[in-house]
């Protein structure tokens, strides 16, 4: 297949599938270029990794992403991916992709904070010698998010439905447990920075509020940089103006139609469960989540 066609492969993909398909690709191409040019196998993790030490950290700030793309072993990607494909698939059922991108890369973000905070405050971490890695501090925020948004909402686990929120509180207990006994209390502290943001931002946006608002304007920015500029003819007649103002006008109430309408199906979500819905409003909220 062509550069065009993986191109297109890949543009298809949702957003949970292309982070899926980055981080495995991070992981294969870091393995062989580590293997085949005899590099030690931190040559490149060492500087993308997320260290403990705070003066380390300032020398590389973007590790407080980077380290997110990789993964200690094939398990440990494994099973992030797994957890991460089956939670985003609920989450895109009530949202559109820039919302899982806020969620999942804000829970990367405070995950690492998470961790850099407690190896250099609390007294039994100091002297511990390790860096953070993996995406499990972003998996764990979408998945705590939906167990908080729609927390009574049902899932089949095996042979039986089980609430949301019963999945989410068994997470948040299991990295409670293991802090002190894991021998990876970085990692599971992480893990809980990642699930804090989760959790507040669901409810945050329960009473209205978009907490992750600020970021998506950011990597918004950040992404017009790198597209190319495009010089746009201004129209100077009274007509063209006036035209265009109504076009203006009728999108703007469109799209306000349409959130209310949105709204409208998200607050039956909160109140009832997805499974209350028409199939009418959940083809308009799949739909309106692809359009997003």
């Amino acid at each position: 297949m062509n550069s065009g066609g993986l191109k297109y492969q890949f543009a298809r993909l949702s957003v949970a599938e292309k982070l899926i398909a980055i981080n495995v690709a991070v992981y294969i191409v870091n393995g062989l270029l580590t293997f085949l040019l005899g590099l030690s196998s931190n040559f490149i993790l060492r500087w993308l990794e997320l260290p403990k030490d705070f003066f380390d950290f300032m020398t590389q700030p973007w590790s407080l992403v980077t380290y997110s793309f990789f993964h200690g072993g094939l398990w440990h990607l494994f099973w992030n991916m797994v957890l991460l494909f089956y939670s985003a698939r609920i989450f895109l059922n009530l949202f559109g992709p820039k919302k899982l991108i806020n969620v999942y890369f804000l829970g990367v973000i405070l995950g690492g904070l998470t961790f850099l905070l407690s190896y250099n405050v609390f007294p039994a971490l100091m002297g511990m010698q390790t860096a953070l890695i993996g995406a499990s501090a972003g998996v764990t925020a979408v998945l705590i998010f939906i167990c908080a948004y729609i927390p009574n909402q049902e899932v089949r686990l095996f042979f039986f439905n089980v609430k949301l929120w019963y999945i989410g509180a068994f997470f948040v207990l299991i990295d409670l447990v293991q802090i002190p006994v894991s021998g990876n209390a970085g990692g599971h502290l992480a893990h809980l920075g990642g699930a804090l943001l989760g959790y507040v931002y669901a409810r945050q946006l329960v009473k209205g509020r978009d907490i992750g608002e600020g970021f998506s304007k950011f990597t918004d920015g950040l992404g017009n940089i790198f597209k190319k500029s495009e010089k746009k003819a201004r129209m100077k007649t009274v007509y063209r103006k006036t035209a265009s103002a109504d076009r203006k006008a009728k999108r703007d109430f469109d799209k306000e139609a349409k959130q209310r309408k949105i709204d409208g199906i998200l607050d039956k979500i909160s109140n009832s469960g997805y499974e209350s819905l028409s199939k009418a409003e959940k083809d308009f909220l799949f739909k309106a989540g692809k359009e997003d």
